[in-house]
């Protein structure tokens, strides 16, 4: 099975002046499944006086944003009117559709954030509206050893309530003692498990904090190999039948629509609608294709 795993490292970005390590998409990797963005923020604790995360009223296109909340809290808004204060172990999930823009920032009294921060890549044949929801009841169980949350999709006979477009998965594994263990996969999935603490090790390859490891397509069972209290975050989908194109926060089947989306949010167009804040609006850089016959 070695030749069908695939180490992926993070580089560290600044997003809204947190640190994050970010993991997909990357030059070996673009998309896992219809997951195709995917940030580790933090455990970050911030003194007295610090801000922390502060982003700006920004657009997206035809992706759901998809946070999933370990520690801390954080101030949602969008142009649809929904202020939603999201906390640990739940799951916020906004479609952005055809346009929608949001802000997101750490509320005063809030001293850290830790989160899982993934883009789900929308058909690219379906007309879908913008929306938004907060799941703060997920399925939570625990089996030989792991303390498993269902975060979206079908899992060791559970089903979390979280909306889907594309048939993925995302579990979130806490393993307090060293060992080995077998987990059933889908065949038709590929996978990848991000270790968010501890070590992870799949044949004789070893993963450590913020390290990927993808799984080919094929697989209906997996041996994992970890040490004393891992944290790991498994997402997992059926690959997409199309590569999407992914710049700045616009996700598409085509760079025309990008261009599109990027005049219209710099134009104050109405596509994106209006967010009540005080934070700075972000303004979207010069598309760098423009121009060129590609």
């Amino acid at each position: 099975m070695a030749d069908s795993i695939l180490k992926l490292t993070a580089h560290t970005k600044d997003v809204g002046g947190i640190p994050v390590a970010r993991l997909l998409p990357q030059a070996k990797k673009r998309t896992i499944g219809a997951w195709c963005f995917l940030d580790h923020a933090g455990p970050s604790v911030f003194a007295p006086g610090e801000p922390g995360l502060q982003v700006g009223s920004h657009p997206h296109i035809n992706l759901q944003t998809f946070t999933w909340m370990l520690a801390g809290e954080v101030l949602h808004k969008d142009s649809l009117g929904n202020e939603m204060l999201i906390k640990g172990n739940q799951v916020n999930l906004m479609t952005a559709g055809s346009g929608i823009s949001h802000t997101e920032q750490t509320p005063p009294h809030s001293r850290e954030l830790h989160a899982v921060q993934l883009w789900i890549a929308l058909p690219k044949d379906q007309t879908i509206a913008p929306a938004f929801q907060n799941y703060p009841e997920l399925p939570m169980w625990s089996a030989g050893g792991v303390d498993y949350v269902l975060t979206t999709g079908s899992f060791g006979g559970h089903t979390a309530p979280t909306q889907q477009y594309s048939p993925i998965v995302g579990v979130d594994l806490k393993i307090a003692s060293a060992g080995a263990r077998v987990l059933s996969l889908n065949p038709a999935f590929e996978y990848g498990f991000l270790v968010l603490k501890g070590c992870l090790k799949l044949d004789e390859e070893t993963f450590g904090a913020d390290e990927l490891a993808y799984i080919a397509p094929g697989q209906r069972e997996l041996a994992i190999h970890t040490e004393a209290d891992t944290h790991i975050m498994l997402i997992g989908g059926e690959p997409l039948d199309f590569e999407p194109v992914i710049w700045w926060n616009f996700v598409a089947a085509n760079k025309a629509d990008i261009e599109t989306a990027s005049q219209d949010w710099n134009q104050h167009s109405e596509r994106f609608g209006h967010i009540d804040t005080e934070l700075k609006r972000l303004v979207a850089p010069a598309v760098p294709w423009a121009g060129s016959n590609t």
